[in-house]
């Protein structure tokens, strides 16, 4: 498959499994899922295709079910779903990558989901920093999540081990240097 062909299904996926299924006549289960031979007919993809955007990748978006006929996206999606997972203590900080201009509102607000289901908080600042980057120059902030944990906010983490919370208010934010 041609690398521009992989983005393109990638961001297609993306697109219709995050954010607008019926786009291509689909439909999510409560838990995000659809079925993988629907998706293959809606997209016009083979299944060899599909498997080699799922296994490709490069931040794990989207998962097979263990059976191999369900497909979802691991997280990000801005219509309802629940995607199931446990709450989980996160590590002592997390990081969440942003763009210059959007500082002073996170810093005065916090971080929100917007129209998404959760915030996204990257393990390490090598993530945080990819993330940022996509829209403009990066900055990177470290999220205690430790305080945030002992303030009662609940973690999950994702197939592809995305760290979820509600919402982060500006005082466990930092901005790294």
């Amino acid at each position: 498959m041609d690398p521009r062909d992989v983005v393109r299904l990638s961001k297609r996926l993306s697109y219709v499994l995050r954010h607008a299924p019926d786009s291509a006549g689909l439909a999510l289960d409560a838990a995000g899922w659809v079925d993988v031979d629907e998706v293959l007919t809606a997209l016009g993809v083979t299944r060899t295709d599909l498997e080699h955007v799922v296994a490709t990748n490069d931040k794990r978006r989207f998962a097979f079910d263990d059976t191999g006929t369900r497909i979802r996206a691991s997280q990000g999606h801005s219509v309802p779903v629940v995607l199931g997972y446990a709450a989980e203590p996160p590590p002592p900080e997390l990081f969440h990558g942003t763009v210059e201009r959007f500082l002073p509102a996170v810093l005065a607000e916090g971080l929100r989901p917007g129209r998404r289901h959760a915030v996204h908080l990257s393990p390490d600042v090598e993530t945080a920093r990819r993330v940022g980057a996509r829209r403009g120059r990066p900055v990177v902030l470290r999220v205690d999540a430790a305080g945030l944990a002992a303030a009662g906010a609940a973690f999950t983490r994702s197939a592809n081990g995305v760290w979820l919370v509600d919402a982060v208010p500006p005082r466990y934010l930092a901005v790294l240097g």
